[in-house]
């Protein structure tokens, strides 16, 4: 159990230092929109997901309802529970009900792709790659938290594009290789223009699920994912 441990904190020290730099982002615009240093480290602590966060402060700014909040969460996380389905088929024997829910809190883009790479995960192996890069995320909230109510509006905000950046690096390399998440995000971004200037009557939280839905339905329709090409991922 130690040894796996162990072995998880080394493999999400990489992790732990990227989660660093872009909870800073973070943890700027949260103080930005009104909310406390210990409400940013709070929200960090409780829901490993940036998009998911970035949306639900701005909700939380904006003061939308608690539906629009948990349709927010649930449309921009879902992936999560995919990522969930596919890591199952590598536990080994000791993951019991109770440690695959306590591990699920910890699958992120990137916790999910060390620990798929693996030959066999073991409940201890997921505590210690979720520790530790949780522990990155968490303290960069609050650096960035904090140096945003101490540097001036200028230096902070130049800063919080940071986790922006995260979003474009995530999407740009995909989007040059399929020609689908291409027009995914070209439709997401020209609804989003929509409804951040002609229909303002409708709230962020409820543009995000309808930006999302929309954009993913068009492409799953126009650009299937062959059935071959699904058999290999």
């Amino acid at each position: 159990m130690k040894n796996d441990f162990l072995k998880g904190i080394r493999d999400g020290i990489p992790i732990c230092f990227g989660y660093l730099s872009v909870s800073f982002g973070f943890g700027i615009l949260a103080v930005g929109l009104g909310l406390s240093i210990l409400s940013a480290v709070g929200i960090s602590l409780t829901n490993l997901t940036s998009a998911g966060q970035v949306a639900g402060v701005g909700i939380i700014a904006a003061g939308g309802s608690l539906l629009e909040m948990a349709l927010t969460q649930l449309v921009i996380n879902i992936r999560y529970s995919l990522m969930g389905i596919s890591l199952s088929q590598k536990l080994d024997g000791s993951f019991n009900t109770m440690h695959r829910m306590i591990a699920s809190f910890g699958i992120t883009d990137e916790i999910f792709a060390v620990a798929v790479s693996q030959k066999s995960v073991s409940p201890f192996y997921m505590y210690g790659l979720t520790a530790i890069s949780a522990s990155g995320w968490v303290f960069g909230t609050f650096l960035g938290a904090a140096a945003g109510n101490i540097l001036p509006p200028s230096l902070s905000g130049a800063m919080g594009i940071v986790l922006y950046g995260m979003f474009l690096a995530i999407i740009i390399p995909p989007a040059k290789k399929e020609k689908g998440v291409l027009v995914a995000v070209l439709i997401a971004v020209f609804l989003s223009t929509v409804f951040e200037f002609v229909l303002k009557s409708v709230s962020g939280g409820f543009a995000i699920i309808i930006c999302s839905v929309i954009s993913a339905a068009v492409c799953a329709a126009v650009f299937p994912v062959p059935e071959e090409k699904e058999a290999e991922e």
